[in-house]
């Protein structure tokens, strides 16, 4: 079972996420180079970050529990990482800054650890008002591609945009089922639009 590391001192203001703006037209992750990710100090994940004492190590039933008891968390803005968070019918994605638990939670089911997770507590009023507005943009975020009525595309555009941001080992161990519940298809729909498009060979 993956394990996450649990931070108990929060993020400063400065290592707020730069989220998509949605009148921009074709929304986007944000993007980061894997060579980055690797030497740049900004990341938390390849170092011991000064701002963020790491306090325990805690397995993935043990955040679907703190969650479901309402206490708040917060994704590390400084990783790329997420939670999928699965509601009755449906789920949604909190994204590095958002907050996870909370009044949001309280229902639910089931998580999924997305890349290098960390989760941290955020201390103050102002923190906690920050994570909420953001845990709204990566919603409204993916309630943007189902918007799209063909269910293959609104598939598509969930990788696209997962692919944008996290490599494709991380992609690949998140189970179809998960972006199916994202943007409202089939998991067999979300696996067609996995595949890569068939190479016709030519008649001779």
């Amino acid at each position: 079972m993956a394990q996450i590391f649990l931070s108990h001192q929060a993020m400063p203001p400065s290592a707020s996420l730069d989220l998509p703006n949605s009148n921009r037209g074709a929304a986007s992750y944000p993007t980061v180079a894997p060579a980055q990710a690797k030497t740049d100090p900004k990341f938390a994940a390849n170092r011991h970050d000064e701002k963020a004492s790491i306090a325990e190590c805690v397995e993935v039933s043990d955040i679907l529990s703190r969650i479901k008891s309402g206490q708040l968390l917060r994704v590390n803005s400084r990783r790329r990482n997420g939670l999928i968070v699965y509601k009755s019918f449906y789920a949604e994605f909190a994204g590095p800054g958002a907050a996870v638990g909370g009044v949001f939670d309280k229902d639910c089911q089931k998580v999924i650890a997305v890349g290098d997770l960390s989760l941290i507590s955020p201390e103050s009023h102002e923190e906690r008002q920050d994570a909420y507005k953001i845990r709204r943009q990566w919603i409204r975020l993916t309630q943007q591609f189902t918007d799209q009525s063909v269910p293959l595309q609104r598939a598509q555009a969930i990788l696209t945009q997962f692919e944008n941001y996290f490599d494709a080992d991380t992609i690949a161990s998140i189970p179809d089922e998960a972006f199916a519940l994202l943007v409202g298809v089939l998991p067999q729909t979300v696996r067609r639009a996995r595949r890569p498009p068939r190479q016709h060979r030519p008649f001779r």
